[in-house]
């Protein structure tokens, strides 16, 4: 059956939520998220709107995911490697790859694949 590509905010929503049911679920990487995300609804809802604007340009994000992720980096000794960017950039290839196919699915993992590398970059 051939999957469809991401269109939509209904479509990034589920990505989102598939794919940190995995992060969550994960043994590596799940303690960061476990134990840093209180309000998960509201960290997809956040998430959601960043997948967006980056790939639709719908919507305008405000956020700043390089400091969260230093502060969370920070918060856990410095421990955060190449390891557990792959682990994340897998995932999220993995779920991607499950859900969709097409321009913006090409894009999403492109775009997450220059996210990783740059947060990587700047955490050292």
């Amino acid at each position: 059956m051939k999957k469809r590509d991401l269109k939509n905010r209904e479509d990034i929503y589920a990505l989102v939520s598939a794919f940190y049911s995995k992060v969550g679920a994960n043994a590596i990487l799940g303690p960061f998220f476990n134990d840093t995300i209180k309000d998960w609804d509201a960290h997809f809802e956040l998430l959601t709107i960043f997948w967006e604007s980056s790939l639709f340009l719908k919507t305008r994000y405000t956020g700043d995911p390089l400091k969260a992720h230093i502060e969370v980096d920070k918060a856990f000794n410095h421990s955060i490697s190449e390891l557990h960017f792959g682990i994340w950039l897998n995932l999220w290839f993995e779920t991607v790859n499950e859900l969709f196919e097409g321009d913006y699915a090409e894009n999403a993992k492109r775009r997450a694949r220059k996210m990783a590398t740059f947060m990587q970059a700047h955490s050292e």
